[in-house]
Parts: C-alpha cells; sequence; structure tokens
C-alpha cells in the first residue's frame, strides 16, 4: 500500500460517556484515535425529506487496517464530520479498511 496516498489527517470520534452531577449522559462527542486516510468523493443525490428538499453527499474514506471500528462512530477531517455507514475491511489482504460515510451537515 503506497503511504503517499494516504493525505488526510483525521480523527475517529465515539459518542461522549461524560455525565453530569445528576448522572445523566451529556451529548458529545470523543476523540478515540487519529489516522491518515484517503478520502474519495462519491456519488451526491438530493432527496425530499418532510417536504424540503435536501441534498447528501457520499464518499469512502479508506485507510490502512484496523479493528473496532463501526457504524455509530464518526469521522472529522479538516472540519468536515462524516457519518459511518459501513465499515468494508479487507479481510483476505488485511491492507485497509474501507468506510462508506455520508458527509454531515
Amino acid at each position: 500500500m503506497d503511504p503517499g496516498k494516504f493525505k488526510h489527517y483525521c480523527s475517529l470520534q465515539v459518542p461522549g460517556t461524560d455525565r453530569d452531577a445528576a448522572g445523566q449522559p451529556i451529548p458529545g462527542w470523543t476523540e478515540l484515535t487519529t489516522f491518515w486516510a484517503d478520502i474519495r468523493g462519491g456519488a451526491g443525490l438530493e432527496t425530499i425529506k418532510a417536504g424540503a428538499i435536501t441534498s447528501t453527499r457520499q464518499v469512502s474514506i479508506r485507510t490502512r487496517f484496523r479493528t473496532g471500528i463501526t457504524g455509530a462512530m464518526r469521522v472529522v477531517s479538516q472540519g468536515v464530520t462524516y457519518k459511518i455507514n459501513a465499515v468494508l475491511p479487507d479481510l483476505v489482504g488485511r491492507k485497509y479498511v474501507d468506510l462508506a460515510c455520508e458527509v454531515i451537515q
């Protein structure tokens, strides 16, 4: 795998686990790790939700092989937040993991 292709510095985040004084969860995100990745632009599409036109942009994020990434996490790179829709590991070669994501607006 050519390391020169990984030119985007990313942060992998998990939902926060902080609690307030009453023991209630505080919404937020906690950085789990940082990594280098290749973010490839994908398709964009428009849909109608609740009577309004909304647009979504789908991308693929490829990084070195790692385990433990789930759809409950998110990726942030250069101020853009990506929701992970699917985790697609290379189980045969164990060289990379592709993350099918969409941009959160």
